[in-house]
């Protein structure tokens, strides 16, 4: 498989998702996004509308947004009043965070059905399900996985990327093996070269969260290679 800069943007959502991020910062991703065609840019709920109007016309790009995030402490009746919002503000795909206390504590029905009503109010919007593994062992991590396998989740994700760790070799190793073909896996949180998005591409993964400066890295990364490509074994 041959990897340009163009076929990795594609595999990248490129996000502005802290706390004092506004228009600048959107309007740049935006920018990016239209040069590069990353395959989605993702902000915080109150920004998809402002979003959606930059985005007009490029059709290949997704706008995506967060419900629960960061904590995912929220009621589940919270989580899908943000996501019925999402989908009237124009989101295409959205990145939902657990409840990682209910999970830690052992309630995995909780987990479980708040996962499945948020899958079920999004309807055709894919759902991907952020675990937040830097605070979960892996007996946790793979019974996090079992659930968004169970509810019908698009993608397991591994991290919102507030967390001190997130999108290890470790952790990434741990859940490819875990869900094999049985669900898409999203890596996010520390991911800040080439060398480690190759690798985790190998291992399974099929979409990369990763901050705007770090994919500009990589992108730039690999346009600097002969011939602007690195070829890969799969």
């Amino acid at each position: 498989m041959t990897f340009t800069a163009t076929s990795i943007a594609r595999m990248v959502d490129i996000s502005a998702v802290q706390a004092p991020h506004g228009k600048k910062e959107i309007l740049q991703l935006v920018s990016y996004a239209k040069k590069y065609r990353f395959i989605a840019v993702h902000v915080l709920p109150s920004w998809v509308s402002f979003l959606r109007e930059e985005l007009e016309g490029e059709d290949d790009i997704l706008i995506g947004s967060p419900v629960g995030f960061p904590s995912g402490g929220n009621t589940a009746r919270v989580k899908m009043e943000e996501a019925r919002q999402l989908i009237r503000d124009g989101v295409q795909e959205m990145d939902m965070m657990i409840n990682v206390g209910k999970l830690r504590s052992g309630e995995t029905g909780y987990v479980l059905d708040e996962i499945r009503q948020v899958i079920d109010t999004a309807g055709d919007i894919p759902v991907k399900v952020i675990l937040e593994v830097h605070h979960l062992d892996d007996d946790q991590i793979r019974k996090g996985c079992e659930l968004c396998i169970e509810a019908g989740a698009e993608f397991v994700k591994t991290s919102t990327g507030w967390a001190p760790t997130g999108a290890t070799l470790e952790n990434i190793e741990l859940i490819t093996g875990f869900v094999g073909d049985s669900i898409k896996v999203k890596a996010a949180g520390g991911i800040r070269n080439l060398d480690t998005l190759i690798t985790m591409y190998r291992m399974g993964v099929q979409r990369f969260g990763i901050n705007v400066n770090s994919s500009m890295d990589i992108i730039q990364e690999c346009a600097a290679k002969p011939g602007g490509a690195v070829e890969i074994d799969t």
